[in-house]
């Protein structure tokens, strides 16, 4: 049975993709298909990421795949260079990722397993498991993040100590008797990340059989 995985996070650059790719890595058997979703506030193009004034219905939505021997060096071509059987990179308006879910559930339905770096989705999917990766040492916390923050199965932070964050307005009982794992960079897939992955996609199996 098809698993779906969601790893969010709080902001940007606090190792999101290093988590998705390291899962990638470690379960090579769960043939993963891989997207990374962006979301683009105004003046940017979906197109591309890059700054523009069209406001042109052909630019709100791009998805594009990654191809073997491409740029390894984006985060989808990470995924793909990590294992992912396909990577997929999805580019929206914000508010506008409803427009690309027909294209995302159709490629999921052609999937064996599935892992999804977003907060955003789990407005429109139920994962078998979202991970959320949390850094206490920076401020910033995107609104998406805090929404879902409560739904996270666990939570990953650097050495597991969550302290005392620098999130403004961000309270710890959301998180309140949630498991938390250690990221240890450049290690950021731990031995123990893996076995709790395996241990709940596991228990959503036999949930799903016994249905």
């Amino acid at each position: 049975m098809m698993a779906i995985v969601v790893i969010g996070g709080h902001t940007r650059n606090i190792g999101k993709t290093s988590v998705v790719t390291g899962l990638i890595e470690a379960l090579p058997e769960m043939h993963w298909t891989a997207f990374k979703i962006t979301q683009f506030g105004h003046g940017m193009c979906s197109a591309n990421g890059e700054p523009c004034d069209c406001e042109t219905a052909e630019h709100t939505l791009a998805v594009s795949e990654e191809r073997a021997g491409g740029d390894s060096t984006t985060d989808s071509g990470r995924y793909l260079a990590a294992g992912a059987v396909r990577s997929f990179w999805v580019r929206t308006r914000l508010g506008d990722l409803s427009e690309a879910m027909p294209r995302i559930r159709k490629e999921i339905a052609q999937a064996e397993n599935v892992v999804i770096e977003s907060n955003s989705v789990l407005r429109f999917l139920r994962p078998d498991l979202y991970l959320s990766v949390l850094d206490p040492e920076t401020a910033d916390f995107k609104d998406s993040a805090k929404y879902f923050l409560d739904r996270a199965d666990a939570v990953l932070v650097p050495e597991g100590k969550l302290g005392r964050p620098e999130w403004k307005g961000v309270s710890l009982k959301l998180v309140e008797g949630t498991p938390v794992l250690a990221m240890r960079p450049p290690i950021y897939v731990t031995d123990e990340v893996i076995a709790f992955v395996k241990q709940r996609l596991r228990a959503a199996v036999s949930v799903e059989a016994s249905a």
